[in-house]
């Protein structure tokens, strides 16, 4: 698994976490949840798989923000894509 592409668009989500003025309490508390659920990934051992609710979550935040906040939703769908290619 590339720890390190995915630490990088963590650290690419939280910017615009940060930048997004607009963002509605319920995509905020989406991006809070994954943002802890990749942080908990990101510590386990390697070769544990993710929960399949974090890919749920993933793919829910995609599907959440894909109109209203674009930069977000490719930060997002790069982040899923990188899972998708480690084989998780």
């Amino acid at each position: 698994m590339k720890d390190q592409s995915l630490r990088n668009l963590l650290e690419q989500l939280q910017g615009e976490l940060k930048r997004s003025e607009t963002m509605d309490t319920e995509g905020r508390e989406l991006l809070r949840g994954l943002e802890r659920e990749i942080h908990q990934f990101l510590e386990r051992a390697e070769g544990e798989q993710a929960r399949p609710a974090f890919l749920r979550e993933l793919e829910d935040s995609i599907t959440h923000f894909e109109v209203t906040h674009p930069a977000l939703t490719r930060v997002l769908s790069e982040m899923l894509n990188t899972l998708n290619n480690a084989g998780i």
